[in-house]
C-alpha cells in the first residue's frame, strides 16, 4: 500500500497535544522484537474521531488520513464498538 502524505490541514476533530499525551499512556508499548510499527496511532485516532463526528463511511475517509483499511484494522474492525465506547466515555 502506498504511504500517505503527512497532513498539512488540521481538522477540528484532531487530538490536541494534551489529549494525545493522556491517551498515549494507555496504548500498548512498541514491541522489543519483530517488525516495528509503521502506522502513526495518533493519525489513526484522529481518523476515528473524524468518522465518529461526521458519520461518514470508511471508504469516504479523506486522503489526509491513513488508508481506510488501516484505520478499520486498528479500530478492531467495527465502528459500532468505537462509537459505543465513545458515547459511554462522554457521559
Amino acid at each position: 500500500m502506498a504511504r500517505f502524505e503527512q497532513r498539512a490541514k488540521r481538522y477540528p476533530t484532531d487530538l490536541t497535544d494534551e489529549e494525545w499525551r493522556f491517551i498515549a499512556s494507555f496504548l500498548p508499548p512498541v514491541p522489543k522484537r519483530g517488525r516495528k510499527p509503521t502506522t502513526d496511532l495518533r493519525e489513526v485516532l484522529d481518523a476515528l474521531r473524524y468518522l465518529a463526528r461526521t458519520g461518514g463511511g470508511w471508504r469516504m475517509l479523506p486522503n489526509d488520513f491513513p488508508p481506510w483499511q488501516t484505520v478499520y484494522w486498528w479500530s478492531g474492525g467495527s465502528s459500532v464498538g468505537f462509537c459505543s465506547a465513545r458515547s459511554t466515555m462522554s457521559r
